[in-house]
Formats: structure tokens, sequence, C-alpha cells
């Protein structure tokens, strides 16, 4: 727990967690933070599935810190840029550059993302351990 990358993680799946939970008990809100509007009707449901991904994310992520090594938990974060990279060109496709911020707020998502994993990763090639603590 002493360690900056474990503090990072941490940061990392309360974000994720908070986002999930937003989603899910506000899928308006979440949908306007996302950068789509909502759909009426039954196709609202659709964004609490976005909501859950994220609370999985956040919740597997603060497993995996806990419980595995630098390399299984940058494994993870470098696997999982690819959910920003496709939230910005469903962004893009539906909004084109009219709404920069959103697409800024996935890119900087996916940047955080990739920094992360290849931070995770090089501590994991300097550890013999390789474990989170």
């Amino acid at each position: 727990m002493h360690e900056p990358s474990t503090w990072l993680v941490f940061a990392l799946s309360g974000v994720f967690v908070v986002l999930g939970l937003l989603f899910i008990l506000a899928p308006r809100a979440g949908a306007a933070l996302f950068g789509i509007a909502a759909p009426e009707g039954p196709g609202l449901s659709y964004v609490s599935a976005i909501g859950l991904r994220d609370l999985a994310f956040g919740a597997y992520l603060a497993a995996l810190s806990r419980l595995t090594m630098h390399r299984a938990v940058g494994t993870v974060l470098g696997l999982t840029v690819l959910i920003p990279i496709g939230d910005v060109i469903l962004v893009f496709l539906e909004r084109g550059f009219e709404s920069p911020k959103h697409l800024l707020l996935h890119a900087g998502s996916g940047i955080v993302m990739a920094g992360s994993a290849l931070w995770l990763l090089a501590q994991a090639s300097n550890d013999n351990k390789g474990v989170i603590s």
C-alpha cells in the first residue's frame, strides 16, 4: 500500500466505480458526460450497460492491485485502452468535432490508462517479485 503505483491503481479504480454508479443511477447525466445524448425509451438501458462496464473495470482493477503482479495490472490497463479508443470513435462518428471536450475526455482517459500501463510494466521488469504492495 506504500507504493505510488498502488495509489494510482486505486485512484483509477475509484474513478471508474464512481463513473459506473453515475451511469447506472443517473443514466441521462452519464450519457451527457460521455458525449452522446441518451436515447429515449428502452434504449436508455444501454447507458446503464456502460455503467456496469465501468463499475466492473473499477472493481477488477482494485482486486488485481491487491492480489497480483505489476505485470498483470499493467497488461489489463494496456488492453483496456481499447475502451477509450472505441469511445473516441463512437463520439466522433455521432458528433464529429462538435464537442471536442468529450473527445478529449475519452482520449485523456486512454492516455492515462496507457501511461499507467507502461509505468506498471516498466516496474514489473525491474521488480523480481512484481507484486504490488
